[in-house]
């Protein structure tokens, strides 16, 4: 098995000086340049470049300024535009955004780069973006393209995920004189509710706030409830969290299969859950008015501010349309 050397531009100064002085006794000891620059990993021209420099004027006359292009310096794409490209690459697929191609090849991205940045870039550039994100290249699998598993099951699909609201929590800034803190008055000690919801993108919300941590009974619980407040088949879509995945959660969506199935998103992707972004107004707005002073008013809170939602299907609805979860927003909106 080969040995991956690290990228000499990642490595210390006095890492990079330890390499000079090696690489120059090699070559006094009769080693080729070549040689030494395999050993050592790093270039052949850099080790003739120091060996040059100490024939001529000894160890003072060895650069030890960095030179060279810092890693990652000089990229066409920006962090924030391989984020967004990255993010379209995992949702949707070609057609869905306008490039007229039925796979993410090399040349569809490069399209779409074009697309979204009006910038455009070579072939082999685009492969090495792709390499850098993880993604390779696969032999596609066949899939029916008007094939909607949901729709030909009657199914409502439910975007669900949990949230802790404390009672010290405020998203806002305040002002105060200069050289002086902000300070608000928190209960004396650390109080929060918890809630598991689901979202569907009609609309729809289906909610319940326990205490505690989230369990494979409580999760149960949940799914008994909201199997109870819907006639059709559900398909349900939720993080990995271990209570999610236990094998008493996997036998009971087994022994329900007929009304529920359980797909997971994939993992550290929180952006592609709808409900994320209920969570996110939830927290932005529940303690708007002030702190609560314990438990019973955190959790009262946090279920008037859902009671409201339940009536208000479009702005339910808006959560789908932040760009990473555009892929699952209603079409008729």
């Amino acid at each position: 098995m080969a040995v991956s050397l690290p990228d000499a531009r990642e490595l210390s100064d006095e890492v990079l000086e330890a390499l000079r002085l090696r690489a120059l006794h090699g070559c006094e000891l009769g080693f080729t340049e070549a040689e030494m620059a395999d050993l050592l990993g790093v270039c052949r021209e850099t080790v003739s470049h120091w060996w040059s420099a100490y024939a001529q004027g000894g160890l003072d006359a060895l650069p030890h300024a960095r030179t060279g292009r810092p890693l990652g310096s000089g990229r066409t794409l920006s962090d924030a535009q391989a984020g967004h490209l990255q993010r379209l690459l995992r949702t949707h697929r070609p057609e869905e955004v306008g490039i007229a191609a039925p796979l993410w090849t090399r040349r569809a991205v490069a399209e779409l780069i074009r697309q979204q940045f009006d910038l455009s870039l070579a072939v082999r550039t685009v492969g090495l973006y792709l390499e850098r994100w993880g993604f390779t290249a696969k032999r596609p699998r066949r899939q029916a393209r008007d094939q909607d598993p949901a729709e030909q099951e009657g199914a409502e699909i439910h975007w669900g995920d949990e949230v802790g609201v404390a009672a010290d929590e405020h998203p806002a800034c305040g002002y105060a004189p200069e050289g002086e803190p902000a300070t608000m008055g928190v209960p004396g000690r650390h109080v929060r509710a918890n809630q598991i919801s689901t979202i569907t993108n009609a609309g729809k919300v289906r909610f319940m706030t326990y205490t505690g941590t989230m369990t494979a009974a409580l999760f149960l619980v949940f799914l008994g409830r909201l199997l109870r407040g819907t006639t059709g088949k559900v398909f349900l879509i939720v993080d990995r969290l271990r209570a999610h995945m236990t094998p008493e959660v996997a036998a009971w969506v087994t022994a329900h299969r007929e009304r529920l199935e359980v797909f997971y998103l994939p993992r550290y992707a929180p952006e592609l859950n709808a409900d994320e972004y209920l969570n996110n107004d939830l927290k932005g707005q529940v303690n708007a008015a002030g702190l609560p002073h314990n438990k019973a008013e955190v959790r009262s809170r946090v279920q008037d501010f859902m009671r409201q939602l339940l009536h208000l299907p479009q702005h339910v609805m808006s959560y789908f349309q932040h760009p990473s979860v555009q892929y699952a927003a209603a079409m008729n909106m």
